[in-house]
């Protein structure tokens, strides 16, 4: 059987074009890390219900993983045929009451990381191209960490360092990845252009002038989230089917025997071909693996690695038999929806988002907490319906909200669930139903107290959910408008603006567009202004909400625009906020595929550095 060899080094790599002494520049990275150490060991994993189980050995995980995989294989591998084969290794209306005794909810929530990323939950950094920390800042440009001295009147570069890729090699040639920033180290994480491995670089950042990479791990599994908790990265790998020597029939070998054979190579799987593993050794304890009990859910791994970037070869891990890329990180808590892979496989942005394919009427939901650096499950539930991707989850003061679409087990109508936990059981709390009947959802923005859910098919109506009292949410108004917002972004407390698409009356798309809401009266949200930007533009932050940044205090958002038919032309979109209306400045800044690596970001000094393809620069605001 084929299997990809692991390779694990500790290296230290001096930086190439160190410019400057550490001393002569004032940067802010706190305390040196504190040598040794790292996350405690994991206990074990303990389950309170019947939704997932514990093997009770390494010999009984194993045979749980093949007796699901007998039913996959067929004669030309995984699945029953060709196309079958491809698609599974692919893989790897209401009135606007309110109740009298409830106070209007509002739309106040910070959702700016400190190291200048647009995240989705506030205390909880993400991984991105670019980090800022005080005077320095942070960009990964194919397979290079290069850093900058933004003190000055324009970035200074200062040092470049190569990181290697989950092939072993560095240099400029090599694919980028993702970083996150803690404690004066910088994480790296990077996948292989197959998505099979995933290699964690730590970088000592003491001297940013002279960077050292003081570990390389690669790790098999495609990391599909990087968060950060205090100091503790997490990040979610995902493996799913093993690549297997699969025979297919052909002249001389029919199906009946091809279908044996390929049966064959499946019982003969061990574990290290469905964990991750480093140096061919599974990262995860058996143990620590929960093995669910519905066997219809996708095949394959998915685990949560933490680790302390002060102690980067001490791991914890916690896996699931199942492999989803949905999920969603709160301050305490991390939920996995077992959700069928994208239509459209798998991306080298680690948070973009894709349509996932509908399951089979319900989603099961899987919750842990998060202490430390253990991650330990706590309860589960299922919900009627699809859950598109992280934004349609979210979790405040012990109550998990959740958007989802129509599937065979609901009307054609979307819905707001609320859950509780209760025991080890994520039960069913409150719920409005039939949000935008006949059509899908597009964004959700959650607050402490509310929702806006966005639908669109032929107009755009935008409603809002009263979650005050998560055991009876309330639709309090509806507004429909043409178009849609694939984002939404909070502007205060009265005012949202969305990003998405202009539409005709009759739901035909138009080009980007910036919509202005005003949610004061949340029984009556209106729309203030609209900025459209011509046919065949699109809205990055839609995809990817790290090209939006808003600048409170100077009332005005930056977000990035393109527009390609055979070439790509990226602009920056001024958008400046004056009593209920917006005027909009369009700045041409990239080209091609380097448009998606755009990004505006904030600086201590209150400036902001635009960071393109090849240039880190000031912009002019």
């Amino acid at each position: 059987m084929a299997r990809t060899a692991l390779r694990r080094t500790a290296t230290t790599f001096v930086a190439v074009g160190g410019l400057l002494a550490a001393g002569a520049i004032g940067y802010v990275l706190g305390q040196d890390p504190r040598p040794g150490g790292g996350p405690d060991a994991s206990p074990p994993l303990v389950l309170a219900n019947a939704d997932l189980t514990t093997p009770a050995s390494c010999d009984a995980l194993l045979d749980s993983y093949v007796e699901r995989g007998l039913d996959l294989v067929g004669p030309w591998g995984w699945g029953g045929g060709p196309v079958r084969m491809y698609a599974a290794q692919e893989g790897n209306a209401a009135s606007g009451a309110t109740g009298a005794a409830r106070s209007m909810p509002t739309t106040s929530r910070s959702t700016t990381s400190g190291t200048g990323t647009n995240v989705q939950e506030a205390g909880v950094d993400e991984s991105d191209v670019v980090k800022v920390s005080g005077s320095l800042l942070l960009r990964l440009r194919d397979g290079v960490l290069v850093a900058y001295d933004v003190s000055g009147d324009a970035p200074t570069e200062i040092s470049s360092t190569p990181i290697a890729d989950a092939r072993g090699n560095g240099g400029p040639d090599d694919p980028g990845g993702e970083l996150v920033l803690v404690g004066g180290r910088a994480v790296v994480v990077g996948t292989s252009d197959d998505g099979l491995e995933t290699t964690l670089t730590t970088v000592n950042l003491s001297d940013p002038t002279s960077p050292s990479v003081v570990d390389a791990t690669t790790v098999r599994g495609r990391a599909s989230a990087v968060r950060v908790h205090g100091d503790v990265v997490r990040v979610v790998l995902q493996d799913g089917l093993p690549q297997l020597d699969f025979v297919q029939p052909d002249g001389t070998l029919g199906e009946v025997t091809a279908r044996l054979r390929n049966r064959a190579l499946v019982r003969d799987t061990t574990l290290a071909d469905w964990l991750p593993t480093v140096d061919g050794e599974p990262v995860v304890d058996c143990a620590d693996v929960a093995v669910p009990q519905d066997d219809e859910l996708t095949l394959g791994t998915t685990t949560v690695v933490a680790l302390d970037p002060a102690a980067p070869t001490d791991w914890t891990a916690t896996a699931v038999a199942t492999d989803t890329q949905v999920s969603y990180f709160s301050a305490d808590r991390f939920y996995l929806a077992a959700s069928p892979p994208p239509w459209w496989g798998w991306s080298e942005c680690l948070d973009c988002g894709f349509p996932t394919r509908a399951p089979d009427g319900t989603t099961p939901i899987f919750a842990f907490a998060l202490d430390g650096a253990q991650t330990t499950y706590v309860a589960s539930g299922e919900v009627e319906g699809t859950i598109a991707d992280r934004w349609s989850m979210d979790a405040v003061d012990g109550s998990l909200r959740v958007a989802v679409g129509p599937s065979s087990e609901t009307g054609d109508w979307n819905a707001v669930v609320t859950f509780r936990e209760e025991g080890a059981t994520l039960v069913e709390d409150g719920r409005v139903d039939d949000l935008g009947v006949g059509e899908q959802i597009q964004s959700v923005r959650w607050f402490d107290d509310l929702a806006i859910v966005v639908t669109f098919r032929q107009v755009d109506p935008l409603y809002a959910v009263d979650l005050t009292e998560p055991s009876d949410p309330l639709l309090l108004g509806v507004l429909k408008v043409p178009g849609f917002s694939d984002y939404l972004h909070p502007l205060g407390a009265h005012r949202l603006v969305g990003m998405g698409q202009d539409a005709s009356a009759r739901g035909v798309l138009r080009g980007a567009q910036a919509a202005l809401f005003d949610v004061t009266d949340l029984t009556r949200p209106r729309q203030l202004d609209i900025v459209r930007y011509g046919p065949r533009t699109v809205a990055g932050a839609g995809t990817d909400p790290r090209q939006f940044t808003w600048l409170p205090d100077r009332r005005m958002v930056l977000t990035v625009v393109s527009r390609g038919w055979t070439g790509t032309t990226g602009w920056v979109s001024v958008l400046s906020l004056d009593d209920g209306s917006m005027s909009n400045r369009m700045v041409e800044v990239e080209h091609g595929t380097d448009v998606a690596d755009v990004r505006l970001v904030p600086l201590a000094s209150g400036e902001v550095a635009v960071v393109t393809g090849e240039d880190v620069t000031s912009f002019d605001l």
